[in-house]
């Protein structure tokens, strides 16, 4: 079988609107079921790559902080 995940994640999520996808963002991270990162991970590729310089070294700041705790 030739799934593939980038797609079928973005194509499941497309033309919803911000209450829904932080519904699914947050369903997916309270489930802690492992097989949701990869779906995380393709959310997280399109915000990366749609994201200006400013906006990545804010991400990269938040996350360094959030990973010293």
């Amino acid at each position: 079988m030739n799934l593939n995940l980038r797609n079928a994640v973005i194509t499941n999520v497309s033309g919803n609107n911000q209450q829904e996808l932080q519904d699914t963002i947050v369903d997916a991270i309270q489930s802690g079921e492992e097989k949701m990162l990869p779906g995380l991970g393709v959310l997280f590729e399109v915000i990366w790559q749609n994201s200006n310089n400013d906006d990545r070294t804010e991400m990269l700041t938040t996350l360094e902080q959030a990973l010293k705790k």
